[in-house]
């Protein structure tokens, strides 16, 4: 079956400019049972999905996140929207991070501002960083049309039949080179990161050792 390319790109860019996130004001006010937040969650990401029958998340995946501390425990079995916003940024970590990854991106912001304990507050750090989405995604556009257009160029010489798959899979393979490289510069800076969580933890307690020795 023959896929028209024009088709195509419309209907990515079309997926893209639909690319959204929950907004502070749409999580309840009132704390969630697991229930409710499973429920919440797949009303508010569903178009996210792949397959209908993907799960957005789950009962055992809430458990999981908490057993390996990328989120705190809930209180008398309920959770705060604070539980929920750390619940969505795992979300979208998940898809290209591994657990300990998102544990170490995570674990500051939890230990430092998680219900409020440093002054700065969960949701205005939920707010700055999403609010950087929509000018993101029409640069995603563009770099899109952009990809697709060199690879359209490509395989120029081959056989009819087999022109329309190589161009497509060129144009996979440039969006899977630019994923590998984001994942990897992403990687760098987690491991960044880590190391200097490592120095600081380590100066803390030389400094607490001296101390006690005085």
């Amino acid at each position: 079956m023959t896929i028209d390319t024009k088709d195509l790109l419309n209907s990515i860019l079309s997926s893209i400019s639909r690319i959204d996130y929950i907004r502070p004001n749409e999580i309840p006010n009132i704390d969630l049972y697991m229930d409710q937040v499973t429920t919440f969650m797949e009303e508010q990401l569903k178009r996210t999905k792949r397959y209908e029958e993907d799960k957005i998340l789950t009962k055992t995946m809430i458990n999981n996140y908490a057993k390996n501390d990328l989120l705190p425990p809930p209180v008398r079995k309920k959770y705060s929207r604070e539980h929920m916003l750390l619940l969505i940024f795992i979300y979208y970590f998940k898809g290209i991070l591994s657990i300990s990854d998102i544990q170490t991106v995570l674990k500051p912001i939890t230990d430092r501002f998680f219900a409020g304990n440093e002054g700065l507050k969960l949701e205005t750090i939920y707010n700055e960083v999403f609010s950087l989405e929509r000018e993101e995604v029409e640069v995603m556009k563009q770099d899109v049309v952009r990809k697709y257009h060199k690879a359209q160029e490509t395989f120029s010489d081959a056989a009819t039949e087999d022109q329309e798959f190589l161009q497509t899979f060129s144009f996979i393979c440039m969006l899977s080179f630019d994923v590998y490289v984001k994942k990897m510069l992403i990687e760098k800076l987690i491991d960044s990161c880590s190391a200097k969580e490592t120095d600081t933890t380590e100066h803390r307690s030389r400094h607490s050792r001296s101390d006690k020795k005085q």
